[in-house]
């Protein structure tokens, strides 16, 4: 079956038919956008091979509707996510947990996109029990509000508690939904994941016959501003992910933004990754912060962000939000906290504004969609998934291959014990 872009309709009614998961149908039942799981955008990526997809961080409204342009020009499968830091009920952002399904299906329909969309809790973080209680209630909400896909993790934890509260909450994921796991917190070059935390996750969910798509790792990267040209440590990526070849799960890369476009490219040619986050640099294009090639905003000489008149928001508006931030005592690296208290005054500017913020956002991403990560022309893909399924529900991509009596909870914590490793530093890492 092949969707070919302007020509294969009939497919897409097809899929639009069978291909909805039935949180979106009840949510939004005469939408005509093709909102998916997190599976069916893996799936492409791997029928093209080589290739990964943007999941794209909707902190503000402009980064969705650009990032879905972007999509639809390189007849690209798409992820649209936003993380629990970013969006949950301690939100820095007004666009959270329980609106982005809403606002997606809504951009999607307005604008006429036609590529598969997968909606993306990423960052479910998980660090203690109280975590854990709140998210046997909390995860299920967010399918109730249109999420197709969800990153639980737990990587805060000891090996053995993040094995363990992935287990646990694993049960509150729909089958059909895209599944995230992480090991190792996102420190940059500090507490490096290795083979055998990844193994030791993977194996342990395995056992309980819980298949993720997806592994995300620290493999050098931060979140945020980049500040070091350490980056992305492609061949300890690989490595990993060679190891886990059997489990058939794929890799997500975190703290993407920053990064040479040419480590991208290798990210997507020499490891198995699929989905690839970027959040900060799309934030910034919208506002028009000045940045580099890689997306990284640049600072001046008294290491503050460079507004370029032409670009983003009015150059009135980026004044009072720098007063705000200033005095506030928000640093450079915590400016995307002005989201929340800025977003109606960005949705409330000039429409020949709005639109070249938006616009910021989709030539970014058409770039790397098509001259960086090799996704174009996946959305066909995606829709054969779907068609090949004849179902929503594409099915795990591996098998049991682990004794459950070898992953009792007893024997993960004396094999977690027997891990060590070097974990890096303490402190807030989120993004």
């Amino acid at each position: 079956m092949t969707y070919v872009k302007g020509k294969g309709s009939s497919n897409f009614d097809k899929a639009l038919a069978v291909g909805r998961p039935p949180n979106v149908v009840k949510l939004f039942p005469h939408s005509r956008a093709l909102l998916v799981s997190g599976k069916v955008i893996d799936r492409a990526m791997l029928a093209k091979g080589k290739a990964m997809t943007i999941a794209a961080n909707g902190r503000n409204h402009f980064v969705i509707r650009g990032a879905l342009r972007a999509a639809q020009r390189a007849n690209a499968a798409i992820i649209i996510e936003i993380a629990k830091s970013e969006g949950g009920t301690g939100a820095y952002c007004a666009v959270n947990y329980w609106n982005i399904a809403r606002q997606v299906d809504a951009v999607c329909n307005e604008l006429g996109i036609t590529v598969p969309v997968a909606v993306h809790a990423d960052h479910y973080g998980i660090k203690g029990e109280k975590d854990i209680a709140v998210a046997r209630t909390e995860i299920p909400s967010l399918f109730d509000a249109g999420m197709t896909s969800i990153a639980i993790d737990a990587s805060h934890l000891p090996d053995d508690e993040n094995l363990l509260a992935s287990i646990e909450l694993s049960q509150y994921v729909p089958s059909w939904a895209g599944h995230e796991t992480e090991v190792g917190e996102i420190k940059g070059k500090a507490g490096l994941s290795t083979v055998e935390e990844a193994l030791f996750l993977i194996r342990g969910l395995n056992a309980h016959s819980i298949f993720p798509d997806w592994i995300a790792l620290n493999n050098g990267t931060t979140h945020g501003i980049e500040e070091s040209d350490a980056g992305i440590q492609v061949p300890l990526t690989a490595e990993i992910h060679q190891a886990l070849v059997k489990y058939k799960v794929s890799g997500a890369q975190h703290g993407t933004s920053g990064n040479s476009s040419e480590r991208l490219k290798r990210i997507a040619q020499e490891t198995r990754t699929t989905k690839a986050n970027v959040a900060t640099a799309l934030q910034m294009l919208t506002w028009g912060v000045k940045v580099n090639a890689y997306g990284n905003a640049q600072l001046d000489e008294a290491g503050r962000f460079i507004k370029e008149s032409d670009r983003g928001m009015v150059d009135s508006l980026w004044t009072e939000m720098v007063a705000y931030a200033e005095g506030k005592g928000l640093k450079a690296g915590d400016y995307k906290k002005l989201n929340l208290p800025f977003e109606n005054k960005l949705l409330s500017q000039p429409a020949e504004v709005r639109e070249r913020m938006a616009k910021g956002v989709e030539d970014f991403v058409f770039d790397l969609l098509t001259k960086v990560f090799n996704a174009e022309d996946t959305a066909a893909l995606g829709i054969d998934a779907i068609l090949d399924a004849g179902s929503y529900d594409l099915g795990p991509k591996g098998r049991r291959i682990e004794d459950p009596a070898q992953w009792t909870e007893a024997k993960i914590h004396e094999m977690g014990k027997q891990l060590g490793g070097d974990k890096g530093p303490t402190g807030h890492f989120e993004d």
